[in-house]
């Protein structure tokens, strides 16, 4: 399952292990649980605080767990993950292994303090881009915190629950059997929806801010550029942003930034937010600005009431909201976003396996979409 290239790079990865580590495995005799059990032995004979094991009884078969030794923690995964999922992978080895996250100490406390049990379920793709930031976020969730469980699962390897539960875009989310969201989430969203408390905490955290400088709103590359500039001068500066990043998040591949050969979407936006916080620029994530209020008196501040209902204020605001995918604006397009209208052939692409599909689009990328889709036809993974 792994080259060579691979067990190298894991076996150093996995160097960084404090406790041990078990991989439980429920197996049947499908060809896919062969190559599960050969992927894991692979992993355990790489490092000796991996232990393999294949006496394990979830329903779901085939998959494997992911827990601290001694422990029962709620990280499985139903796939071989491999592809953009060997990210996922390695992180949940780390992290239950007791490697410390890269993760803010107050958004570690508050996954710590939720109340309640949690069971999430993501249904993925192997090829998808947006899907491991889903995966990883949830899986960390549940490796802080003991009454959170999750399961990522390879929609191509379960068809059976796809098509029962009509699943038609992936990363799309189950919380305890019900749907809870679908598209690329983070943390910070996704603790936004189950945590009640969030919204008035964070508004109350908000409202202590004194006036800004320059307040922008907008995280894409023309807000962070904004602020760097604005930052650089000495000046008190903030950001507030839905998803800071912004469209270059759900991008790729990104090839036509100067100086940049290539990259891709969720490293430049790291980027982008590495190079404002080092500037000392305040950047509040997760907040969407409803009302904008300028001042009538010269010299006064515009006051930004953001939906959580806490207000911002700012000597100089500049907008710089970006743009959105286009639609086509028919009936139904609403409706049926990610229940079979679909944006994304490489993520979605394997759940229309069989199906007649119209590409609309008759540019480059509604030409590469239906090659795409033809492969995805001729295939089975």
């Amino acid at each position: 399952m792994l080259d060579d290239t691979l067990k190298t790079q894991l076996a150093s990865y996995l160097e960084r292990l404090r406790e041990p580590v078990q991989l439980i495995a429920s197996l049947d005799e499908r060809e896919a649980s062969a190559e599960m059990r050969e992927l894991i032995e692979e992993i355990a004979a790489l490092h000796p605080m991996v232990q393999a094991r294949f006496d394990g009884n979830d329903a779901r078969k085939p998959s494997f767990q992911i827990t601290r030794a001694g422990s029962d923690m709620g990280v499985r995964f139903a796939a071989i993950p491999m592809g953009h999922e060997f990210t996922s992978l390695v992180l949940a080895l780390l992290q239950a292994g007791g490697h410390p996250p890269k993760l803010e100490a107050e958004v570690i406390e508050q996954i710590q303090s939720l109340e309640g049990d949690f069971a999430f379920e993501t249904y993925m793709s192997l090829t998808c881009h947006n899907c491991p930031d889903v995966v990883q976020a949830l899986n960390l969730m549940a490796v802080l915190n003991p009454r959170i469980r999750h399961v990522a699962i390879d929609g191509g390897l379960f068809e059976a629950e796809v098509t029962e539960r009509k699943i038609m875009a992936v990363p799309t989310i189950y919380l305890n059997g019900q749907p809870f969201g679908s598209g690329r989430m983070e943390i910070g969203e996704i603790l936004a929806k189950i945590d009640t408390g969030a919204a008035a905490r964070d508004a109350a955290k908000l409202a202590k801010k004194d006036v800004f400088d320059v307040l922008i709103v907008g995280g894409g590359p023309a807000g962070a550029a904004a602020a760097v500039y604005a930052a650089r001068k000495g000046i008190k500066t903030g950001i507030v942003a839905e998803r800071f990043g912004g469209q270059t998040l759900d991008t790729l591949g990104i090839e036509n930034y100067i100086s940049v050969l290539e990259t891709q979407g969720p490293k430049f936006a790291a980027a982008l937010e590495a190079h404002a916080r080092h500037y000392d620029v305040d950047i509040m994530n997760g907040q969407r600005v409803e009302k904008l209020e300028p001042s009538l008196q010269p010299g006064g501040t515009t006051t930004l009431t953001l939906a959580n209902g806490a207000q911002l204020k700012g000597k100089t605001v500049i907008l710089s909201t970006g743009a959105r995918w286009r639609n086509v604006n028919v009936p139904g397009e609403a409706e049926y976003r990610n229940k079979g209208v679909a944006y994304c052939p490489h993520c979605d692409g394997p759940l229309f396996k069989g199906k007649k599909v119209a590409v609309i689009g008759g540019g480059n990328s509604g030409v590469e979409a239906a090659i795409d889709r033809r492969a995805w036809s001729t295939t089975s993974r």
